[in-house]
């Protein structure tokens, strides 16, 4: 007797193993060097887990939505296809780094901040992107 697999299952394994291997070739090095290049020292130990879950979700976002570069859309149009779950992205960290650190009179730090976090994303995203079109163009997923 064999098993009978759902169509949905199939995809969510696909998917999972896809990640798995991109996963591979992340550097935890690399994500301390970014993070510091973004948002210094300052609060690294205690926010560290949240920029680090934050930057593999942007990673694994931007190598998911790979496939449509790699069938000829442009990098922009594909940003633009997952605008919504980059801002999600974007919202989330920057809630995060409001959350842990202490509340300032000042909304020019707060801007700079959200700005450090759309780049951080925007960064992480399109190495994910280029990750995963180099993946696909090798046959590799």
């Amino acid at each position: 007797m064999s098993v009978v697999v759902g169509l949905q299952e199939m995809q969510r394994e696909r998917q999972l193993k896809f990640e798995r291997k991109l996963l591979r070739e992340l550097s935890i090095e690399d994500m301390r060097g970014r993070i510091k290049r973004y948002f210094g020292e300052e609060y690294l130990d205690v926010l560290e887990e949240g920029y680090f879950d934050v930057a593999i979700e942007a990673y694994l976002l931007g190598a998911n939505y790979s496939k449509f570069g790699y069938y000829g859309e442009s990098e922009e149009d594909v940003r633009a296809r997952c605008r919504k779950e980059e801002k999600f992205l974007i919202d989330t960290l920057f809630n995060f780094i409001l959350y842990w650190r202490e509340v300032t009179v000042s909304n020019a730090i707060d801007e700079g901040v959200f700005y450090c976090c759309e780049g951080f994303v925007g960064e992480w995203w399109l190495d994910g992107f280029k990750t995963g079109e180099k993946r696909y163009k090798m046959k590799l997923h």
